[in-house]
């Protein structure tokens, strides 16, 4: 009776939390809540030094399975402006921020994207693939939409904001053509990128590259031991010399994919963690999206070249 009574009041709890009345922005800038790293390095990029930017979901977090706490729900009641990816991408939070949306601006950056660019599963009744980052071109997007949101939110700001939106999005255009220069040095043949997860499609469309992954889209998806067989037969057909594990996953499955392709005498190794749904430490180079790009892009094509 007790674990009923748990489970009806977290919710009930967290919309209570949302309802409260929003506090005032200290220091007198505006207070910008993100969920994933991705957006937060984006708005600190675009607001800089006119906002307080904070990230939700840290280093080796993995987003379809996080679960908002009373400290979250506390920054989201504070906040200024929220933005998050959308795309069920946050699926646990998605009934708090449409309780927000009553109070302040929030904004979920994947709704500028044109619903033709973005990668349906082939279940139909599943959701869009929500791991937009993957495709610089397509971030870029985002970015800019971040931009023009949070200008409509502090016009006092504006033009500031689409000044530095401008200039982040010409170093997006850079890091797009190095990462086609760089994942073109490998063969052709060898072009196939194996994950923990599904979370590479975009990379693999914008980049010419091959990829799957053990489990799904969301890693709330299961994987059953047919999966491990196929992903090995495929493994030692192609004759595949890397398979990479993520930093916001276990990296379980996949040694076991590495055991299975050694029983049929074919040596994969792990070639190296990628970043997937979070990016790197605060205060590295990977702790920024193009740093995170970069450090991705130069772990496989050492791995696979």
């Amino acid at each position: 009776m007790k674990r009923f009574f748990i489970v009806l009041a977290i919710p009930f709890i967290l919309l209570i939390i949302v309802g409260c009345e929003q506090e005032q922005s200290k220091n007198g800038k505006l207070y910008i809540v993100t969920t994933t790293g991705m957006i937060q390095d984006a708005l600190k990029n675009i607001a800089q030094e006119k906002a307080e930017v904070i990230g939700l979901m840290g280093p080796g977090v993995d987003p379809h399975l996080y679960k908002p706490t009373p400290g979250d729900l506390s920054e989201l009641r504070k906040a200024d402006v929220v933005f998050y990816n959308g795309l069920h991408l946050e699926g646990k939070m998605g009934e708090v921020f449409e309780q927000l949306s009553r109070q302040k601006p929030v904004f979920a950056i994947a709704d500028e994207i044109d619903k033709n660019s973005l990668q349906a599963p082939q279940d139909a009744s599943q959701a869009y693939d929500p791991h937009i980052w993957f495709d610089v071109e397509l971030w870029k997007q985002t970015v800019d939409y971040a931009g023009k949101s949070l200008a409509e939110a502090d016009t006092t700001n504006a033009q500031y904001f689409m000044s530095n939106t401008k200039a982040y999005t010409n170093a997006l255009d850079t890091l797009h053509r190095w990462v086609k220069q760089q994942i073109a040095q490998i063969p052709k043949k060898q072009r196939v990128l194996i994950t923990a997860h599904d979370a590479f499609g975009y990379f693999g469309t914008a980049y010419q590259i091959e990829v799957k992954g053990l489990q799904g889209i969301s890693t709330l998806s299961e994987f059953g031991l047919r999966d491990v067989s196929e992903l090995v037969n495929f493994i030692v057909e192609n004759n595949i010399k890397a398979v990479f594990v993520e930093t916001s996953v276990s990296s379980k499955s996949l040694e076991t994919v590495v055991s299975g392709c050694k029983e049929k005498g074919h040596d994969v190794k792990i070639g190296g963690t990628l970043y997937s749904d979070a990016m790197g430490e605060a205060g590295t180079a990977e702790g920024t999206y193009i740093g995170m790009v970069k450090s991705n892009v130069n772990t496989i094509v050492s791995s696979l070249k």
